[in-house]
């Protein structure tokens, strides 16, 4: 079994947890998600803790993903997840009105970007997105695609960038 697969997911007694047949539904304060995993996978549920098995060697690697996924699921429904990015440059800004999140970066036009649904998008300053929701794949995602509107160009720094992320700059071209 791989490392990852024999460590233990904790769950709190606020955390409903259904294992059918092939289907897991975590239900929490935030909300429901449900999983579809691989037949010679097994989960076993005990009073606060739930843990991965499988006895073929080819679905090693499969129970780690499987583990990882479960874990990721009862923290967001639990607590939920977070991506936050920053605007760098003169004159942008970002503006969350109701389902569109409106763009200034540089174009000649507003980038109009549609909030998925189950997602939040909160703008604090105009410099910061918050992208939050109980589906890690998700968030991650729609994060994604907000910074490639954008991307950090290497000379000045300028675009949309991750909080945590760190831009190196190139030197310019020198005479």
């Amino acid at each position: 079994m791989s490392k990852v697969a024999k460590k233990p997911i904790q769950i709190s007694e606020k955390i409903k947890l259904v294992i059918e047949t092939n289907q897991v539904l975590v239900e929490g304060p935030l909300g429901k998600l449900e999983f579809i995993k691989n037949a010679g996978i097994s989960i076993e549920q005990n009073e606060n803790s739930i843990m991965v098995e499988t006895k073929e060697d080819e679905l090693k690697a499969l129970s780690g993903t499987t583990r990882a996924l479960i874990s990721n699921m009862v923290h967001g429904v639990s607590v939920g997840w977070k991506k936050s990015l920053k605007l760098i440059g003169v004159g942008y800004r970002a503006k969350s009105q109701g389902n569109i999140l409106e763009l200034t970066v540089g174009y000649s036009h507003p980038v109009k970007y549609p909030i998925p649904d189950g997602l939040k998008i909160e703008t604090p300053s105009q410099t910061e997105i918050i992208v939050s929701g109980i589906d890690k794949q998700k968030v991650g995602q729609v994060a994604s695609e907000i910074r490639a509107v954008r991307p950090p160009e290497p000379y000045k720094g300028k675009g949309i960038r991750y909080d945590d992320e760190n831009v190196v700059k190139k030197e310019a071209k020198k005479k």
